[in-house]
């Protein structure tokens, strides 16, 4: 059976915007690489059930060197590659760092890292969007360099009982939001998290009612009680004690039953696999490498029997087989080349 997966990537060098692999599960391999759509880093891409596709862009005039960044809107319904996008909303000075979507609100949800934001978006019957809300998060910032020039929303997404979750790195923090039918965002709660901890991105596990946080700047990864509020239950380091260069935390994912969590880590170029007891804490199972440079996006296949791993710097794929009792990886194939690979995205 193939599978297949969209890519977002940087494009600083030789990259030219949005790919699309194969994934034969038969095989195990990945192979077929196709260049899908020209866009400027579309790091990080969101598929509607529609069949629209939502990347974010990147453009810098040549001759005022001024930058502007936002949305491209795709139709994969159209078969053809490369894809022509149909609508480029460049409503922001830097680009955001995260996309999703809420499917019963028709909303397109963008965390803006540089700028300080998280926007909602309607989405439009065609496809196309329209800013209804934007938030520029305050407070004080955290004391790690890299949070010194303001706040820094990375994620942004739908928590299992539909309401919006936001996480900001610069100032440690963590939001919920109740979000109306429309757009309209209302905060709820926010969660302090330890100063320089670097929160970067979220997952939940609604039948645990429990939420894995990983921080980017701390290498640490933190389980939290998730009930009207949340609340940080354990923390636990993403790499060994005696790694002292340096390293960020990057992705995280959680197999569907919720016994087991990963998470990427930069610098030390590794997945780290943690097991999940019934009292819902969490232990390091597997450290394994990524066998290339700065790992920011992993997936699971269909089935997540497969964990497909792309490496940034290094330009490279990387294939592990998954083993679904126990949780840890095996590598199978590597140096499926990937220009400059940020995100892994299955293709509905």
């Amino acid at each position: 059976m193939i599978e297949q997966y969209l890519i977002g990537t940087y494009t600083k060098s030789t990259s030219e915007g949005i790919y699309q692999l194969d994934l034969d599960t038969e095989n195990g391999q990945l192979q077929n690489l196709q260049f899908v759509a020209p866009a400027g880093n579309p790091t990080y891409l969101a598929e509607s059930n529609a069949k629209y596709l939502y990347a974010i862009d990147k453009e810098t005039d040549s001759q005022t060197d001024q930058t502007k960044g936002g949305i491209l809107v795709f139709n994969l319904n159209h078969s053809h590659f490369p894809l022509d996008h149909q609508q480029k909303l460049l409503d922001a000075p830097t680009s955001p760092a995260y996309l999703a979507i809420d499917e019963a609100r028709q909303l397109l949800l963008a965390a803006n890292y540089h700028a300080g934001t998280v926007t909602t978006y309607k989405i439009n019957s065609d496809g196309n969007v329209k800013l209804v809300d934007q938030i520029t998060d305050t407070g004080e910032l955290g004391p790690r360099p890299e949070q010194q020039n303001g706040p820094h929303p990375h994620y942004m997404d739908l928590t299992p009982d539909n309401r919006i979750v936001t996480v900001d790195l610069g100032l440690d923090k963590v939001y919920l939001y109740s979000v109306s039918s429309n757009g309209n965002l209302t905060l709820d709660s926010e969660l302090q998290m330890p100063s320089g901890y670097g929160p970067r991105h979220i997952v939940f596990d609604k039948q645990r009612s429990t939420a894995y946080l990983v921080g980017e700047l701390s290498s640490q990864l933190a389980v939290l009680d998730y009930q009207d509020t949340l609340s940080i239950k354990q923390i636990i380091s993403t790499i060994p004690e005696d790694f002292t260069d340096h390293n960020g935390a990057a992705a995280i994912r959680m197999s569907s039953d919720g016994r087991y969590v990963y998470v990427s880590n930069r610098g030390y170029n590794s997945i780290a696999v943690f097991a999940v007891d019934d009292q819902n804490q969490i232990k390091l199972i597997q450290q394994i490498s990524t066998e290339g440079d700065f790992p920011r996006d992993f997936n699971f296949s269909h089935d997540e029997s497969y964990i497909i791993c792309v490496n940034q710097n290094s330009d490279n794929a990387t294939l592990y087989k998954r083993n679904v009792q126990d949780g840890k990886l095996k590598l199978i194939q590597k140096d499926f080349i990937v220009p400059e690979g940020v995100s892994v995205y299955p293709k509905k």
